[in-house]
C-alpha cells in the first residue's frame, strides 16, 4: 500500500522576496491612508471660518411679512439690465402658500391682452417704487419699436428692514423652469458709499437660468455666484470674481437646495448645500483696484482722464465689500446685459437692438410654451431665509 506524502509548506524555507512584497504592499497602503488623513486635516484646518454669528432675521414664511421684513419693488425700468419683465406688488407674482414663498413670472397679455402689449396702449404700473418716473409706465407702439413689458414678475428685498456688514446668509430655495427666466438671490449696499453701480459693489449669492440642461450657456443644472465691482459701469471686474457649480444627476429646479454666503473682513465665500460645493471664494488679499487691472486712463467725453480709484478711502483690500448690504430675491425675464448670450439657444432678440423687448414679445408663443403651467415648476420657491451678523 502506497502512502501519499502530505506537503508541509510551513516547514519549508520562506521566500524572503514574497515576505518583503507582502510588507511593502501593506506599508504603501498605510502610508496612502495616513497621507490622505493628513491632507484632509490640513485642508479642513485651512478653510477660513466666519467666527461668531448673531441671528438677526429668520423667516420660514408662515406668513408673508410685508410690514417688518419684505418690501416689494415695483418697477418697469429693467433694473439696469434691460430686463423684459415688470415687477409688481400683485399676489399673482409673489405670495406665500403652505409655508413657502412663491415668486412667479406671468404674462402681461393675461392682464391687458396681447394686442395691447404691442400697440396703442398706455400702461402705468400701480404702486411704483422707482424714483425714476419713466420706470413707472410705458406706451406700446410697435411701429416706433416700443412695447409694454411682456412679462410680470416680482422682486422683494430687505432694503427697509435687515442688512449685514460681514456675516452669513442662508436661503433654501428651488429654481424655476422656463426659457429666459433668470432667478437670483443677491445683495446690494444700503448706501452707495463709493458711487453708483458697480463702484459700491454687488454680491450675487446665486443666479441661474430656467433654460433646459441642453442650453449651451448653462441651464437649469448650473448655479453661479459672483461679485460685481468697478470704478465705472463699463469697467466691471466681475470676470475676475465669479464661479459656478453644476449638478450632473439632476437640475436645481428638481428640488430644494441651500444657497449661502459667508463674509468676513478677510474673505467671502458662496456655496450650494455644503462648503465642498463651493461656487466662489475670494480672499481679500489685495486692493480691488489692483485686482481689477483697469486701464490707467479712460475716455471721459472728449478727453482722457486717469481712471479713478473709488475705494482709496475704504477698508484696504476689502472695499467696496466693507459696508452694509441687504438681500434681494427675484425672477427676471430676459435682458440685454449679456446674461443670455446672443446666438445661443435660439435667443429671439439681440442685446444691442433698440427693439430687443419688442422682438421678445413677438416671440411669446415660442418661449411661453417652455414655461410650465404648474406654478410649482414655473416659480422660484423659497422655503426659508436666515441672516446672521458677525458679532
Amino acid at each position: 500500500m502506497l502512502t501519499q506524502e502530505i506537503e508541509k509548506p510551513w516547514i519549508k524555507e520562506k521566500d524572503i522576496y514574497a515576505r518583503i512584497s507582502w510588507w511593502l504592499t501593506w506599508a504603501v497602503a498605510f502610508l496612502g491612508v495616513a497621507g490622505g488623513a493628513v491632507r484632509c486635516y490640513f485642508s479642513w484646518k485651512d478653510v477660513p471660518r466666519v467666527g461668531n454669528l448673531c441671528l438677526i432675521m429668520e423667516d420660514d414664511f408662515a406668513t408673508f411679512d410685508l410690514e417688518n421684513t419684505w418690501t416689494r419693488e415695483v418697477d418697469m425700468g429693467g433694473f439696469g439690465n434691460g430686463e423684459f419683465e415688470m415687477t409688481t406688488d400683485s399676489s399673482n407674482n409673489s405670495f406665500v402658500k403652505d409655508g413657502k414663498l412663491y415668486i412667479v413670472p406671468t404674462l402681461t397679455s393675461d392682464v391687458i391682452g396681447y394686442d395691447n402689449v404691442l400697440n396703442g396702449y398706455t400702461y402705468n404700473i400701480s404702486g411704483c417704487t422707482s424714483t425714476n418716473s419713466t420706470s413707472c409706465g410705458a406706451v406700446s407702439n410697435s411701429t416706433a419699436g416700443t412695447v409694454i413689458n411682456p412679462a410680470m414678475s416680482a422682486r422683494i428685498s430687505t432694503r427697509n428692514s435687515h442688512s449685514i456688514k460681514y456675516g452669513k446668509v442662508e436661503i433654501v430655495a428651488k429654481m424655476p423652469v422656463g426659457d429666459w427666466l433668470w432667478p437670483a438671490l443677491w445683495m446690494l449696499p444700503v448706501k452707495e458709499t463709493y458711487g453708483p453701480w458697480p463702484a459700491s459693489g454687488e454680491i450675487d449669492i446665486v443666479e441661474s437660468r430656467g433654460n433646459s440642461i441642453n442650453y449651451a450657456a448653462q441651464g437649469q443644472n448650473v448655479v453661479r455666484a459672483s461679485l460685481n465691482w468697478g470704478p465705472l459701469s463699463f469697467l466691471n471686474g466681475v470676470a475676475k470674481t465669479y464661479g459656478w457649480w453644476s449638478d450632473r444627476r439632476s437640475t436645481y429646479a428638481d428640488g430644494f437646495h441651500t444657497y449661502a454666503v459667508e463674509w468676513t473682513p478677510t474673505f467671502i465665500r458662496m456655496y450650494v448645500d455644503t462648503r465642498l460645493d463651493r461656487m466662489l471664494q475670494v480672499s481679500f488679499n489685495e486692493p480691488f483696484f489692483t485686482r481689477g487691472d483697469f486701464p490707467e486712463t479712460i475716455l471721459n467725453g472728449t478727453q482722457y482722464i486717469v481712471t479713478p480709484d473709488p475705494w482709496v478711502n475704504g477698508t484696504r483690500n476689502v472695499a467696496p465689500f466693507d459696508q452694509d448690504f441687504y438681500l434681494i430675491m427675484d425672477v427676471a425675464v430676459g435682458g440685454t446685459n449679456g446674461w443670455f448670450p446672443d446666438g445661443v439657444g435660439n435667443k429671439p432678440w439681440l442685446d444691442a437692438s433698440t427693439e430687443a423687448m419688442l422682438d421678445f414679445a413677438r416671440a411669446q408663443n415660442t418661449w411661453y410654451a417652455t414655461w410650465p403651467e404648474d406654478i410649482d415648476q414655473r416659480a422660484m420657491i423659497i422655503d426659508s431665509v436666515k441672516m446672521w451678523q458677525s458679532c
